[in-house]
Protein backbone atom coordinates (compact mmCIF):
# COMPACT_ATOMS: atom_id res chain seq x y z
CA UNK A 1 0.00 0.00 0.00
CA UNK A 2 1.03 3.63 -0.38
CA UNK A 3 0.76 3.93 3.40
CA UNK A 4 3.22 1.08 3.95
CA UNK A 5 5.73 2.45 1.45
CA UNK A 6 5.56 5.90 3.04
CA UNK A 7 6.10 4.39 6.50
CA UNK A 8 9.24 2.63 5.27
CA UNK A 9 10.69 5.60 3.41
CA UNK A 10 13.90 5.35 5.42
CA UNK A 11 14.50 1.68 4.54
CA UNK A 12 16.99 0.62 1.89
CA UNK A 13 14.24 -0.69 -0.36
CA UNK A 14 14.66 -0.80 -4.12
CA UNK A 15 11.79 1.18 -5.65
CA UNK A 16 11.33 0.72 -9.39
CA UNK A 17 9.18 2.94 -11.63
CA UNK A 18 7.75 0.90 -14.53
CA UNK A 19 5.49 3.51 -16.15
CA UNK A 20 5.11 2.83 -19.87
CA UNK A 21 2.90 3.50 -22.88
CA UNK A 22 2.72 0.85 -25.61
CA UNK A 23 2.07 3.61 -28.19
CA UNK A 24 5.03 5.78 -27.09
CA UNK A 25 7.97 3.94 -25.58
CA UNK A 26 9.63 7.18 -24.43
CA UNK A 27 6.62 8.40 -22.44
CA UNK A 28 7.36 6.50 -19.23
CA UNK A 29 10.96 7.61 -18.94
CA UNK A 30 9.96 11.22 -19.62
CA UNK A 31 7.33 11.00 -16.89
CA UNK A 32 9.90 9.52 -14.52
CA UNK A 33 12.38 12.34 -15.19
CA UNK A 34 9.65 14.90 -14.56
CA UNK A 35 8.59 13.38 -11.23
CA UNK A 36 8.77 10.01 -9.45
CA UNK A 37 8.63 8.50 -5.97
CA UNK A 38 11.84 9.50 -4.15
CA UNK A 39 14.75 7.04 -4.59
CA UNK A 40 13.00 5.18 -7.44
CA UNK A 41 14.99 3.95 -10.43
CA UNK A 42 13.38 3.49 -13.84
CA UNK A 43 12.77 0.25 -15.77
CA UNK A 44 11.57 0.38 -19.37
CA UNK A 45 9.38 -2.48 -20.63
CA UNK A 46 11.18 -2.43 -23.99
CA UNK A 47 14.75 -1.74 -22.90
CA UNK A 48 14.98 -3.49 -19.51
CA UNK A 49 12.16 -6.01 -19.18
CA UNK A 50 12.21 -7.52 -22.69
CA UNK A 51 14.69 -9.20 -25.00
CA UNK A 52 15.03 -8.24 -28.66
CA UNK A 53 12.01 -9.23 -30.79
CA UNK A 54 12.72 -11.21 -33.97
CA UNK A 55 9.25 -10.96 -35.50
CA UNK A 56 8.57 -14.58 -34.54
CA UNK A 57 9.10 -14.56 -30.74
CA UNK A 58 6.48 -12.02 -29.68
CA UNK A 59 6.49 -8.26 -29.17
CA UNK A 60 8.08 -8.38 -25.69
CA UNK A 61 10.15 -11.58 -25.50
CA UNK A 62 11.18 -12.64 -22.01
CA UNK A 63 14.87 -11.94 -21.36
CA UNK A 64 17.17 -14.80 -20.42
CA UNK A 65 17.91 -15.29 -16.70
CA UNK A 66 21.40 -13.91 -17.34
CA UNK A 67 19.96 -10.77 -18.92
CA UNK A 68 17.55 -10.37 -16.01
CA UNK A 69 20.38 -10.76 -13.49
CA UNK A 70 22.39 -8.02 -15.20
CA UNK A 71 19.42 -5.61 -15.17
CA UNK A 72 18.45 -6.38 -11.57
CA UNK A 73 22.05 -6.10 -10.37
CA UNK A 74 22.35 -2.71 -12.08
CA UNK A 75 19.22 -1.62 -10.19
CA UNK A 76 20.85 -2.53 -6.90
CA UNK A 77 18.70 -5.59 -6.28
CA UNK A 78 20.61 -8.21 -4.35
CA UNK A 79 19.92 -10.87 -1.71
CA UNK A 80 17.41 -9.76 0.91
CA UNK A 81 16.56 -6.43 -0.74
CA UNK A 82 12.87 -5.59 -0.60
CA UNK A 83 11.66 -4.38 -4.00
CA UNK A 84 8.58 -2.22 -4.59
CA UNK A 85 7.47 -1.78 -8.21
CA UNK A 86 4.87 0.63 -9.55
CA UNK A 87 3.47 2.07 -12.75
CA UNK A 88 0.95 4.76 -13.63
CA UNK A 89 -2.07 3.09 -12.02
CA UNK A 90 -3.29 -0.53 -12.28
CA UNK A 91 0.07 -2.30 -11.99
CA UNK A 92 -0.07 -3.93 -15.44
CA UNK A 93 3.52 -3.01 -16.34
CA UNK A 94 4.78 -3.33 -12.76
CA UNK A 95 3.39 -6.87 -12.58
CA UNK A 96 5.75 -7.90 -15.40
CA UNK A 97 8.77 -7.00 -13.23
CA UNK A 98 7.09 -8.56 -10.17
CA UNK A 99 6.75 -11.85 -12.06
CA UNK A 100 10.27 -11.74 -13.51
CA UNK A 101 11.90 -11.22 -10.11
CA UNK A 102 10.00 -14.12 -8.58
CA UNK A 103 10.70 -16.30 -11.63
CA UNK A 104 14.43 -15.98 -10.94
CA UNK A 105 14.02 -16.58 -7.21
CA UNK A 106 13.65 -13.12 -5.66
CA UNK A 107 10.45 -13.27 -3.60
CA UNK A 108 10.89 -9.97 -1.72
CA UNK A 109 8.95 -7.93 -4.28
CA UNK A 110 5.61 -6.13 -4.05
CA UNK A 111 3.49 -4.09 -6.45
CA UNK A 112 2.45 -0.67 -5.14
CA UNK A 113 -1.35 -0.85 -4.99
CA UNK A 114 -2.83 1.97 -7.06
CA UNK A 115 0.61 3.01 -8.32
CA UNK A 116 1.68 6.52 -9.15
CA UNK A 117 -1.93 7.74 -9.47
CA UNK A 118 -2.77 6.84 -5.87
CA UNK A 119 0.58 8.07 -4.52
CA UNK A 120 0.15 11.51 -6.07
CA UNK A 121 -3.58 11.75 -5.27
CA UNK A 122 -2.55 11.50 -1.62
CA UNK A 123 -0.05 14.36 -2.10
CA UNK A 124 2.92 12.23 -1.10
CA UNK A 125 6.48 13.43 -1.87
CA UNK A 126 7.94 13.24 -5.37
CA UNK A 127 11.10 14.41 -7.10
CA UNK A 128 12.47 14.69 -10.61
CA UNK A 129 15.66 13.76 -12.41
CA UNK A 130 17.51 10.46 -12.67
CA UNK A 131 18.35 8.29 -9.66
CA UNK A 132 20.43 5.16 -9.22
CA UNK A 133 21.36 2.63 -6.58
CA UNK A 134 24.73 1.03 -5.87
CA UNK A 135 25.11 -2.02 -8.09
CA UNK A 136 24.55 -5.43 -6.54
CA UNK A 137 25.27 -9.02 -7.51
CA UNK A 138 22.08 -10.80 -8.52
CA UNK A 139 22.30 -14.59 -8.73
CA UNK A 140 19.26 -16.09 -10.51
CA UNK A 141 17.60 -19.21 -9.11
CA UNK A 142 15.31 -20.01 -12.02
CA UNK A 143 11.91 -21.61 -11.48
CA UNK A 144 11.82 -23.12 -14.95
CA UNK A 145 8.39 -24.71 -14.51
CA UNK A 146 6.75 -21.28 -14.06
CA UNK A 147 6.76 -20.58 -17.80
CA UNK A 148 6.00 -22.41 -21.03
CA UNK A 149 7.27 -21.95 -24.55
CA UNK A 150 5.08 -22.09 -27.63
CA UNK A 151 6.18 -25.67 -28.35
CA UNK A 152 4.87 -26.68 -24.92
CA UNK A 153 1.58 -24.79 -25.32
CA UNK A 154 0.67 -26.14 -28.78
CA UNK A 155 0.15 -29.77 -27.66
CA UNK A 156 -2.15 -28.57 -24.86
CA UNK A 157 -4.74 -27.04 -27.21
CA UNK A 158 -7.94 -29.04 -26.76
CA UNK A 159 -6.77 -30.60 -23.48
CA UNK A 160 -9.71 -30.24 -21.08
CA UNK A 161 -7.44 -30.78 -18.07
CA UNK A 162 -5.69 -27.47 -18.80
CA UNK A 163 -7.16 -23.95 -18.80
CA UNK A 164 -5.65 -21.32 -21.10
CA UNK A 165 -6.67 -17.82 -19.98
CA UNK A 166 -6.26 -14.72 -22.17
CA UNK A 167 -5.85 -11.38 -20.34
CA UNK A 168 -6.68 -9.11 -23.31
CA UNK A 169 -9.89 -7.13 -23.69
CA UNK A 170 -12.94 -8.98 -25.08
CA UNK A 171 -12.81 -7.15 -28.42
CA UNK A 172 -9.30 -8.45 -29.10
CA UNK A 173 -9.95 -11.90 -27.65
CA UNK A 174 -13.06 -12.34 -29.81
CA UNK A 175 -11.28 -11.07 -32.92
CA UNK A 176 -13.44 -7.97 -33.37
CA UNK A 177 -10.38 -5.71 -33.20
CA UNK A 178 -6.63 -6.28 -33.46
CA UNK A 179 -4.53 -3.10 -33.43
CA UNK A 180 -1.17 -4.74 -32.73
CA UNK A 181 -0.77 -8.27 -34.04
CA UNK A 182 -0.89 -9.99 -37.44
CA UNK A 183 -4.10 -11.95 -36.87
CA UNK A 184 -7.19 -11.32 -34.74
CA UNK A 185 -8.60 -13.95 -32.38
CA UNK A 186 -7.31 -16.23 -29.64
CA UNK A 187 -5.76 -19.63 -29.00
CA UNK A 188 -8.50 -22.26 -29.52
CA UNK A 189 -10.26 -23.26 -26.33
CA UNK A 190 -8.94 -20.35 -24.27
CA UNK A 191 -11.06 -18.49 -21.73
CA UNK A 192 -11.03 -14.71 -21.40
CA UNK A 193 -10.35 -12.75 -18.20
CA UNK A 194 -9.61 -9.10 -19.00
CA UNK A 195 -6.94 -7.91 -16.58
CA UNK A 196 -8.84 -4.66 -15.90
CA UNK A 197 -11.49 -6.74 -14.12
CA UNK A 198 -8.89 -7.20 -11.36
CA UNK A 199 -8.97 -3.56 -10.23
CA UNK A 200 -11.38 -1.02 -8.79
CA UNK A 201 -11.96 2.38 -10.38
CA UNK A 202 -8.95 3.84 -8.53
CA UNK A 203 -6.59 1.19 -9.94
CA UNK A 204 -6.24 -0.77 -6.69
CA UNK A 205 -6.71 -4.54 -6.67
CA UNK A 206 -10.12 -5.85 -5.70
CA UNK A 207 -10.44 -7.68 -2.36
CA UNK A 208 -9.11 -11.26 -2.44
CA UNK A 209 -12.54 -12.85 -2.06
CA UNK A 210 -13.93 -10.98 -5.08
CA UNK A 211 -10.93 -11.90 -7.20
CA UNK A 212 -11.20 -15.52 -6.12
CA UNK A 213 -14.84 -15.68 -7.16
CA UNK A 214 -14.04 -14.15 -10.57
CA UNK A 215 -11.18 -16.52 -11.30
CA UNK A 216 -13.02 -19.60 -10.08
CA UNK A 217 -15.73 -18.87 -12.65
CA UNK A 218 -13.10 -18.54 -15.39
CA UNK A 219 -11.14 -21.64 -14.33
CA UNK A 220 -14.37 -23.66 -14.34
CA UNK A 221 -13.07 -26.37 -12.00
CA UNK A 222 -9.50 -26.36 -13.29
CA UNK A 223 -6.80 -26.10 -10.62
CA UNK A 224 -4.58 -23.00 -10.65
CA UNK A 225 -1.61 -25.30 -11.27
CA UNK A 226 -3.28 -26.43 -14.50
CA UNK A 227 -3.82 -22.84 -15.65
CA UNK A 228 -1.71 -21.03 -18.27
CA UNK A 229 -1.91 -17.25 -18.57
CA UNK A 230 -1.23 -15.36 -21.78
CA UNK A 231 -2.15 -12.01 -23.35
CA UNK A 232 -0.78 -9.99 -26.27
CA UNK A 233 2.90 -10.05 -25.38
CA UNK A 234 3.31 -11.44 -21.85
CA UNK A 235 2.59 -8.25 -19.88
CA UNK A 236 -1.06 -8.06 -18.80
CA UNK A 237 -1.00 -11.84 -18.27
CA UNK A 238 1.34 -11.12 -15.34
CA UNK A 239 -1.35 -8.89 -13.85
CA UNK A 240 -3.74 -11.86 -13.85
CA UNK A 241 -1.03 -13.91 -12.12
CA UNK A 242 -0.61 -11.14 -9.54
CA UNK A 243 -4.37 -11.02 -8.94
CA UNK A 244 -4.56 -14.81 -8.59
CA UNK A 245 -1.74 -14.74 -6.07
CA UNK A 246 -3.55 -11.97 -4.15
CA UNK A 247 -6.67 -14.18 -4.19
CA UNK A 248 -4.79 -17.16 -2.77
CA UNK A 249 -4.85 -19.07 -6.07
CA UNK A 250 -1.16 -19.86 -6.55
CA UNK A 251 0.56 -21.97 -9.15
CA UNK A 252 -0.62 -20.71 -12.55
CA UNK A 253 2.05 -20.50 -15.26
CA UNK A 254 2.92 -17.91 -17.90
CA UNK A 255 3.18 -18.28 -21.67
CA UNK A 256 5.34 -15.17 -22.28
CA UNK A 257 5.27 -15.24 -26.09
CA UNK A 258 1.48 -14.95 -25.94
CA UNK A 259 -0.71 -13.99 -28.88
CA UNK A 260 1.98 -11.95 -30.65
CA UNK A 261 4.17 -15.07 -30.91
CA UNK A 262 1.32 -17.52 -31.52
CA UNK A 263 -0.21 -15.49 -34.36
CA UNK A 264 3.15 -14.88 -36.08
CA UNK A 265 3.05 -18.42 -37.49
CA UNK A 266 0.17 -18.84 -40.00
CA UNK A 267 0.14 -22.61 -39.46
CA UNK A 268 -1.04 -22.29 -35.86
CA UNK A 269 -4.80 -22.58 -35.26
CA UNK A 270 -6.84 -19.46 -34.47
CA UNK A 271 -10.30 -19.13 -32.95
CA UNK A 272 -12.62 -16.12 -32.94
CA UNK A 273 -15.84 -15.27 -31.12
CA UNK A 274 -16.79 -15.51 -27.46
CA UNK A 275 -15.12 -18.05 -25.19
CA UNK A 276 -18.42 -19.73 -24.32
CA UNK A 277 -20.21 -20.79 -27.49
Amino acid sequence: STESLAEHSGENWAIVDCRFDLRDENWGRAQYHEAHIPRAVYASLNADLSAAPSGRNGRHPMPSPQQMAAVFGRMGIGPGVQVVVYDQDSGMFASRLWWMLRYVGHDAVAVLDGGWAKWTSEHRPTRGGEESRPAATFTPRVRADWRLGVDEVEPLVGNRQVRLVDARGPERFEGRSEPLDRVAGHIPGAANHYYKLNVADDGTLLPPERLRAQFERVLHGCAPTQTIMYCGSGVSACHNLLAMEHAGLSGARLYPGSWSEWSADPTRPVETGPAEK
